[in-house]
């Protein structure tokens, strides 16, 4: 199941996952014509911006995109471009211990605290939400299970259960407050994206007009580059549901396994680095969790064994029966972060493939697209597909028989922004 067809069955099953009363999958089709109001939240001990999403699920298929709320994505990221975020909302969390925190909308649907707060231990919380059409919507009791704190991070040369060579990343982690049970395994990778066939010179095309006859008009120059596009930086977020509970099976995490990369994922060919986050769950947050991953892991979330619809912890304050969508917790997160090299691990080895093994292979062709003959220079570098590499030379391009004067190869191979991006992260550590 390719990554586009997952995020399209998740988004789906999400469609089921939050609702006053337990919504089965088969009233998908049936939820009236008022699209369904989605809440994200996570809330944690952390002193940070808390943030709030709203939006409203929408019957526009995307099938490339992230249709409605996915609670694999990190919450606000991510294609959205087929969901109805929900403007003009209020919203406020409340302590049992009579303290509010109010919160204002930024971008439309994301709504953020108005000040830095940290939830506590011990106090129970709820989310409130007060709609643009006046409805009132009111979250269960949320309180944080208890605190565990990740002790290390750390990589090991593995065998993957099928067989494959590379780098496992385990974590171990110890309880340090409360009763935690219950935990959530996300991360954040960074790696560093060297472009192979960079060079200081590149074209630059002025002036030009291909519909000029008999030729069309250009100025073509070989020039300086301006902008540091050799090394880059992307970082791409887990997509997974990693959980695990320790009921009934001692307090401690030992070598829990977060990823693995095989040796030939470029991603590791120069410098990597992973942000481990670890957050303690409720019992609940853990089952709804369990259950959205097993609609997930369908391969047609229509076809699948029904395992049940899921229950949402948001609810109309005046108990009208209305379906809403998404999950609101209450966490507490430790996180920690490690780096390593290839070399680390593959000491003289050759590095893996370049961008999952796109083809670099130099290339010329002549200025002008004739029959006959690839596309032409001026064509491609007006459409930005290729970077300058040298001077038209045999030995580089021995098998070419539409010879043009330079040699040249795919923009992807000379320009590392189209992987990443070309400032070094503020975390960075060389």
């Amino acid at each position: 199941m390719n990554n586009k067809a997952h995020i399209f069955a998740v988004a789906l099953s999400s469609l089921v996952v939050a609702c006053v009363e337990e919504l089965a999958i088969e009233t998908l089709d049936n939820v009236g014509e008022q699209q369904a109001l989605v809440v994200e939240a996570v809330l944690t001990d952390e002193l940070i911006t808390q943030k709030v999403y709203l939006s409203r699920s929408s019957f526009r298929l995307d099938l490339e995109t992230d249709t409605v709320y996915n609670p694999i994505v990190p919450l606000g990221r991510g294609p959205r471009d087929s969901v109805d975020m929900e403007g003009g909302a209020t919203v406020r969390v409340l302590g049992e211990n009579g303290i509010e925190f109010n919160f204002t909308e930024g971008e439309e649907g994301t709504y953020l605290s108005n000040q830095p707060f940290t939830l506590k231990m011990g106090v129970d919380y709820t989310l409130e939400i007060v709609t643009s059409n006046g409805r009132e919507y009111v979250s269960d009791p949320l309180s944080v299970q208890g605190k565990s704190q990740l002790t290390n991070v750390y990589a090991e040369k593995a065998v993957s259960d099928t067989g494959v060579e590379g780098v496992a990343i385990y974590l171990d982690s110890e309880p340090t407050q409360g009763n935690p049970k219950n935990y959530r395994y996300t991360y954040e990778e960074t790696y560093k994206i060297i472009a192979p066939y960079w060079q200081e010179n590149d074209f630059e095309l002025t002036d030009y007009d291909p519909t000029t006859t008999p030729f069309p008009t250009y100025n073509l120059e070989i020039v300086p580059r301006e902008i540091q596009n050799r090394i880059c930086f992307n970082t791409v977020f887990s997509s997974t549901i990693d959980q695990i509970s320790t009921v009934g099976t001692g307090a401690g995490i030992q070598r829990h396994m977060v990823r693995f990369i095989g040796k030939e994922n470029f991603i590791i060919s120069h410098r990597y680095s992973i942000l481990v986050k670890q957050q303690v769950q409720s019992a609940d947050a853990y089952s709804f969790y369990e259950t959205l991953k097993s609609f997930s892991q369908s391969e047609n979330v229509f076809s699948q064994v029904q395992p049940g619809a899921l229950k949402a912890n948001v609810r109309r304050v005046d108990g009208a029966e209305e379906n809403v969508l998404g999950y609101v917790e209450a966490v507490t997160v430790s996180e920690r972060r490690l780096f390593f090299d290839y070399e680390d691990f593959f000491p003289g080895e050759e590095l893996p493939p370049y961008a999952f093994g796109f083809n670099c292979n130099f290339q010329t062709s002549p200025l002008f697209t004739v029959r006959g003959c690839p596309q032409g220079v001026l064509d491609r570098v007006d459409l930005g597909l290729i970077t300058y590499y040298a001077p038209y030379d045999e030995s580089l391009v021995p098998l070419a028989t539409c010879i043009g004067p330079y040699v040249f190869v795919p923009r992807l191979c000379g320009d590392c922004t189209l992987l990443g991006d070309n400032v070094e992260p503020d975390f960075w550590i060389e």
